[in-house]
């Protein structure tokens, strides 16, 4: 009986140290969370193996993601491939149908949204401001610039050339004029205004030829004599042109006076904002401007943009992997999370296999116990 309890005893006292040993190594491992100090010195094994080494911990966590979890070919092939194109170009075509292409939404109220409620107010002004801008740049050019300066030179040009015609013209449209009936009345008239203008001596005249009818054919002659000459025409080309270099350098307020622009503006601004009528058109949707938008887009459009946005990102993205410097933040996050916060992380992980080691310590224990009892019998 005595050797019984004599193993016992060291089977029970090897089993507690070996459970107690594991048990308080495992919790070692985080605890003390802090500094133990005793008369002013640091105790051994204080704080526990994880506090102490947290900054290791969160470096080689940091690089242990960068390298292996969130690295290029994982971004790559999660989200630069054909599937998740498909998917942003649906969400992309849904999104444009139902929200910009809607028939329930008119421009002004996308105005309104963006904080944009006075816009036709701003773009009436804005076009009064124009058109006042651009009729007063064209007053002054008017009052600065000569009609010579104003016209092109091709109009110049076959305004010499038509100075000829225009002459030529004029002397034809005389000569059938005093050809015709009302031509002739034209010069009965004068002929009897010229005898009664002279007097006696015009009446003694009328008396012999009576009251100018038979004189008529004569003058008609000598005019038509007259308007078909060359001298008649070439005094009549050189009257024109001289005319016509006279008003090249006038400008327009010295040729017709001073022009009403105050009102003209006005008048142009009315017109202009009766045309545009913006609040009516933007009181419609974009769909009523565009019916073919979305479909245009989707065909057209946005495919481009999705394998240009997925090209770019995917040249992009080691470089904005670096930027993000991934292992630094994931370095920094670890940092802050209280010494509270690793313990239950490494404990919800591995809190069945701590539990297993500790009795994995009573076991070895109790049988280092029992070897030593034989031993210490057996001597």
């Amino acid at each position: 009986m005595s050797t019984f309890l004599t193993i016992l005893f060291m089977v029970v006292v090897g089993a507690l140290i070996g459970g107690a040993t594991n048990h308080i190594a495992i919790k070692m491992l985080f605890r003390p969370h802090n500094p133990v100090y005793l008369w002013g010195k640091r105790l051994p094994f204080t704080p526990g193996l994880i506090p102490r080494r947290r900054d290791e911990l969160a470096k080689q966590l940091g690089k242990t993601v960068v390298n292996y979890l969130l690295t290029p070919e994982t971004f790559r092939s999660k989200f630069f491939n054909a599937t998740m194109k498909e998917k942003a170009s649906k969400w992309l075509n849904d999104k444009t149908q139902e929200v910009v292409f809607s028939q329930d939404k008119t421009l002004q109220q996308w105005l309104d949204q963006a904080g944009l409620s006075h816009a036709p107010q701003v773009i009436e002004e804005k076009v009064d401001l124009l058109i006042e801008q651009q009729i007063g740049n064209f007053q002054n050019v008017l009052a600065t610039q000569t009609v010579e300066q104003l016209l092109p030179e091709s109009w110049k040009a076959k305004a010499d050339i038509k100075i000829p015609e225009i002459s030529r013209y004029i002397l034809n449209k005389g000569d059938g004029y005093f050809e015709s009936p009302e031509g002739v009345q034209t010069i009965k008239g004068l002929i009897d205004g010229f005898l009664t203008s002279k007097g006696t001596f015009g009446g003694m005249v009328q008396m012999f030829i009576g009251d100018g009818t038979s004189l008529i054919p004569m003058f008609q002659r000598e005019i038509k004599k007259f308007l078909t000459s060359d001298q008649t025409f070439a005094m009549l080309n050189n009257m024109i042109d001289k005319e016509w270099r006279k008003i090249q350098v006038q400008t327009i307020p010295q040729l017709v006076g001073e022009l009403d622009f105050e009102s003209t503006t006005l008048r142009v601004q009315k017109y202009a904002k009766e045309q545009l009528a913006i609040r009516d058109r933007l009181d419609l949707p974009l769909v009523h401007y565009l019916p073919d938008g979305a479909k245009w887009l989707e065909e057209n459009a946005f495919p481009k943009l999705i394998d240009t946005a997925f090209d770019q990102g995917e040249k992009k993205l080691e470089d904005v992997l670096k930027r993000m410097d991934l292992e630094t933040v994931v370095k920094e996050q670890v940092d802050k999370f209280p010494v509270e916060t690793l313990e239950d992380l490494v404990l919800g992980i591995s809190k069945r296999e701590f539990k297993m080691i500790t009795v994995l310590g009573f076991v070895l224990g109790g049988i280092i116990g029992l070897l030593q009892g034989f031993v210490a019998i057996l001597l």
